[in-house]
């Protein structure tokens, strides 16, 4: 699990480079740095996603669905 934790850190910190990158150079009008602040907020919310499962799936605990009786 560290290891999609990781994954989420590095996936998030770059698509915040990227998406800082893209709205300092918004001014100029360009295709290329819409495409990247697209890009950017995608990969943000990738890696916030997948660090938060992760962290998620870490804290909770195992279900035992066929643990319980079957009702008839």
């Amino acid at each position: 699990m560290a290891g999609f934790i990781a994954l989420g850190v590095i996936a998030a910190l770059t698509g915040f480079v990227i998406l800082t990158i893209a709205i300092r150079n918004q001014g100029k009008r360009e295709p290329k740095y819409a495409a990247m602040l697209i890009g950017g907020m995608m990969l943000t919310a990738f890696g916030i996603v997948i660090a938060g499962f992760a962290i998620a799936y870490q804290r909770a605990t195992p279900l035992a669905l066929n643990a319980a009786q079957a009702t008839p």
